[in-house]
């Protein structure tokens, strides 16, 4: 069973950020999952929402805020929003790096900085936006792709198949126990998010899903390991 940290350790400090990130790594996780944006000046933060509203004290949209401008922001705890290069040099070979495309035009860059850093090994890419995984694709055939649904159209497996991912990302509460078969036999794994409770992150894994990632990444280290 793979255990992720949801934007490092979402509900336990302030979320992508490095100390949060820091925290999910300190209890062990295998892998973590970050968002990326695109700031006006074309630099890659991490990030989730469009704006800064929700995780900082500032307002308006991240692409209208320069990378410097972005620094100025309160991301909770003193916290900065780092950039794709700082949690790369944070994580190296310690966990694998999942990398939400979030913002547009994302898919690009984010390649041009694994391929940099030479970390296509320790990096699996991920978005809602399926034409971002396509572009990946078409950019870097040896990155590993996750399509991710909240609640999947029945063809899912075989949309993942087209646009070469090897695996689906899918809401906890929309999976069940055919479409964990269902992806096996395709040969793709399956990966739940953001149960966040114990009983929802056991019945994940009694589902016999790949891998989880969770807000709690303490509760998931806790269940997960047992």
């Amino acid at each position: 069973m793979i255990l992720t940290g949801h934007r490092g350790a979402a509900k336990l400090e302030p979320e992508n950020t490095l100390l949060s990130i820091q925290k999910a790594i300190d209890l062990e996780v295998d892998q973590i999952e970050i968002d990326v944006h695109l700031t006006s000046d074309q630099h890659l933060v991490v990030i989730h929402d469009t704006t800064v509203d929700r995780t900082t004290d500032g307002q308006g949209a991240i692409a209208d805020f320069t990378l410097a401008e972005v620094k100025q922001l309160d991301a909770g705890k003193g916290e900065r929003i780092p950039t794709l290069q700082e949690v790369i040099d944070l994580v190296r070979g310690k966990v694998i790096l999942q990398i939400e495309l979030k913002g547009p035009n994302t898919a690009k860059p984010v390649v041009q900085t694994v391929e940099q850093n030479r970390m296509e090994s320790e990096v699996l890419v991920t978005s809602f936006v399926h034409d971002r995984l396509r572009e990946t694709r078409q950019l870097n055939p040896n990155l590993r792709l996750g399509a991710l649904w909240a609640n999947p159209p029945p063809d899912a497996c075989e949309q993942a198949i087209d646009m070469g991912a090897e695996a689906i990302h899918i809401q906890h509460l929309n999976i069940d126990p055919e479409l964990v078969r269902k992806a096996h036999a395709h040969g793709l794994k399956i990966r739940a998010w953001n149960p966040d409770t114990i009983e929802e992150i056991q019945r994940a894994i009694d589902l016999g899903v790949d891998a989880i990632g969770s807000n709690r990444p303490d509760l998931l280290i806790e269940v997960g390991r047992s």
